[in-house]
Parts: structure tokens; sequence; C-alpha cells
């Protein structure tokens, strides 16, 4: 692996992810690398707030996407905020689809050298152990990933 100068974070707002932003912010300072957290709006949100929009006339379906954009942009200006960064060069990326997806289209697109994502795991055994798309990432990515657990 050669240099690494930009550090990609997956980020879902959970302490586990914002953990692993506050490893990468130590490193890339470290490093003195370049930093993009990726955070994705989950398909299956969407497609649920599609189903209340059909049911109900007064449900503003561009109005909700807008919302939960801006709701998390400002996520991830507290979250910079928070970690006290002295990285100069933080970009974030807010997409909608499969997480895993997104994350593997950001990576071809961005080119980072590093993947860091946060661990939290949620329904049978071997995605408690390491999470689904933390499980799917694993199988799939193209660079280097650095997976964190919390103690």
């Amino acid at each position: 692996m050669d240099e690494i100068q930009n550090i990609m974070v997956a980020v879902d707002f959970s302490d586990y992810s914002i953990n692993a932003v506050r490893y990468a912010m130590k490193m890339a300072g470290d490093v003195k690398a370049s930093i993009l957290l990726v955070n994705v709006v989950n398909q299956k949100e969407i497609d649920a707030a599609k189903k209340i929009a059909s049911e109900y006339q007064a449900f503003d379906m561009q109005k909700y996407i807008q919302d939960t954009v801006s709701f998390r942009k400002k996520e991830f200006e507290r979250i910079i905020a928070e970690c006290g960064s002295s990285v100069p060069n933080i970009k974030t990326s807010i997409r909608i689809g499969v997480p895993y997806e997104e994350l593997l289209k950001e990576i071809d697109e961005k080119q980072p050298d590093l993947l860091i994502m946060g661990t939290k795991g949620r329904t049978n055994l071997v995605d408690t152990i390491i999470g689904s798309c933390t499980q799917k990432m694993f199988r799939r990515c193209t660079i280097p990933l650095l997976i964190l657990r919390n103690h």
C-alpha cells in the first residue's frame, strides 16, 4: 500500500461511526491526509416514505428528502466540531440508496486510499459480530478497509 492521502469514513451517526471519525481524524492528522465523510440515506427509508406519500397526499416527499439531507449535513457539522479536528481538508457526501452499494460507488468515484468503518451489528449472529453493511463491505471493498470495534 502506498502513502495514505485520502481517508473515507462511513458515517451512520451512531456512536460506532463517530468513534471511527475520531480515529480517522487522528490518523489523517498524523499522515497529513484529507478526509471524506460519507453517509447513505437507506433506500428502505425512502421506500417507506414513498408509501406514506402515496397514502397521504399531505405528505411532501421532496420536502422529506430535503429535510433529511439538511439534518444530516448539520449532523456532519456537529461531529466535525465535536471531534475538534485539525485536519484542514474534510469533505462530506450524502448519498441515497443501498448503503454498501453507495459506499462502493463513492469509492469508485473518489478513489480514497483507505475506508474506515465502525461496527455495530443488529440482526443475526454474523451481523452482530461485524454488522451487515460492514460484512458486505469487507467482502467487496476494492481498497484497504479498517474496521474499528468499540470497547
